[in-house]
């Protein structure tokens, strides 16, 4: 006969091998030579005695509850996150990109106008849209797309992709981002043509950006539109970009020399649009997402579960 101690002592030891050494109740059975349903009974004792708790991880559970908090420390009217615990930068890019394509699935329909950025980040978004059958969808550029460099800014890409998924044909505008100086961007922008794609720009309803670094290897800074000198001093200002415009750590532009010198939608013009959709993630751009969040850029975030928590922490 087995005495109570006994029985705890085999029933503690039973939930060792079973949660921490993954041992199946039949193995466990043949070490101690007794049945199959006594290993089963002995785990339903350390259960209903406290001898064993099992704790339950839902990340879904742990993604909504940092979603809720997102919206409420920015004021936020939506958050959407993929789970991520690797911090690579790529894995997370395509996250995101799926999970904003599955978004604008939910929210574009039809009539609606859509203005879109460029570079990595928005090319995962591209890759990932499907077809849809939305009536009448307009797409434009929300900023110059011609590079100033061999280095790839994906525009291309991105406005067929767009334009394949929601059956239309993107706008692009056809100009550099940034000028070489503000006298010559003011002169093309007064063309009537170039003038109809910016207003268009500013009356889309959907607005989807990401947000740059300041990086030595920010794309920006790789597109031959800047100066070294220009950049070290962007580096010192600066905390990344929005839409190529250079913004500080609270939101502010950061240079108004190179800021009247870059071809786009002011800033201003993403806090007056129904949807404007900030696609970010990755270690590197916490303090641009963060700047841009405090410059009430965007009223949806979409980013990764270990920057929210940054976001939250700092």
């Amino acid at each position: 006969m087995i005495d109570d101690e006994q029985h705890r002592n085999q029933a503690v030891t039973v939930c060792h091998w079973y949660y921490e050494e993954g041992l199946g109740q039949s193995a466990i059975a043949r070490r101690l030579n007794v049945s199959r349903p006594t290993v089963s009974r002995l785990l339903a004792f350390a259960r209903q005695e406290g001898l064993v708790r099992v704790l339950i991880t839902d990340p879904q559970a742990d993604l909504e509850s940092l979603a809720r908090r997102l919206k409420v420390a920015f004021g936020l009217r939506e958050v959407r996150l993929a789970y991520d615990s690797t911090g690579d930068e790529d894995a997370i890019r395509d996250k995101l990109g799926a999970v904003t394509a599955d978004y604008l699935a939910e929210i574009v329909g039809d009539h609606d106008r859509l203005g879109i950025s460029w570079g990595r980040t928005l090319k995962a978004v591209a890759d990932h849209l499907r077809p849809n059958e939305h009536k009448d969808v307009s797409v434009v550029q929300l900023k110059g797309s011609v590079s100033a460099s061999d280095f790839n800014n994906y525009a291309a890409d991105i406005a067929l992709k767009f334009g394949m998924a929601f059956g239309t044909t993107t706008t692009v505008l056809p100009l550099p981002v940034i000028f070489d100086n503000a006298l010559t961007r003011d002169i093309v922008l007064k063309d009537r043509f170039i003038d109809e794609i910016v207003r268009q720009g500013e009356r889309t309803d959907i607005a989807v950006f990401t947000c740059g670094t300041v990086r030595d290897d920010a794309m920006l800074f790789k597109l031959g539109y800047l100066s070294r000198r220009e950049i070290t001093m962007l580096q010192h200002k600066a905390v990344g970009d929005v839409l190529s415009r250079f913004i500080a750590a609270d939101g502010s532009i950061a240079d108004d020399g190179i800021d009247a010198r870059t071809v786009g939608i002011q800033l201003d013009r993403l806090r007056k649009k129904p949807c404007s959709i900030l696609v970010a993630g990755g270690p590197p751009k916490i303090a641009s997402m963060r700047a841009a969040l405090l410059g009430g850029y965007a009223n949806v975030l979409i980013t990764d579960s270990q920057a929210a928590m940054r976001l939250l922490e700092e």
